[in-house]
């Protein structure tokens, strides 16, 4: 799990999803593949959409969160409660490339029920998944090959909406 500010992976071998990406190709194993952390990816700087679609099918986990992008702050919040547009980019990226691994949630219940912190993720991933199924591919293609910020952002909004 690379950390931008983290002594101990700082200046490791895989830090980014890129050159994990590299190492899983050069090991050329078909049972190796990766699990990704969304706050480790937002505090790299990594977009964790574009991570996912870059990861493909070597993508066994995911562990959903989220935090305020600060870098050496690992603040594993609940899914969706800082970045919602960047939750549901990972839910739409996830059906995209056909994920069927598995789902973790890396988050620091400090101050709340841990059960109730657990159901909350799961409840937030259920309805992020629910409004990516009701967004039509053909609009987001268009939205995207059009560059239309306007689009993706009323897009986004709708969908958050239902």
């Amino acid at each position: 799990e690379f950390k931008p500010t983290d002594e101990n992976t700082r200046f490791f071998t895989v830090p980014s999803t890129g050159a994990a990406m590299l190492l899983v190709k050069e090991i050329d194993r078909p049972n190796m593949g990766l699990t990704l952390d969304m706050g480790h990816m937002l505090m790299s700087g990594e977009n964790p959409g574009q991570s996912i679609q870059m990861v493909g099918e070597k993508l066994y986990g995911i562990q959903l969160n989220d935090g305020y992008t600060r870098l050496a702050a690992e603040d594993g919040m609940m899914f969706g409660s800082i970045h919602p547009s960047i939750a549901l980019e990972t839910m739409y990226q996830l059906r995209q490339i056909g994920f069927s691994g598995h789902l973790y949630f890396d988050t620091f219940p400090q101050r709340t029920d841990p059960v109730k912190e657990a159901e909350y993720n799961i409840k937030r991933v259920k309805e992020f998944w629910m409004a990516v199924s009701k967004m039509g591919s053909s609009e987001v293609q268009r939205i995207a090959s059009e560059h239309d910020a306007i689009g993706a952002l009323e897009l986004v909004n709708e969908a958050l909406r239902r």
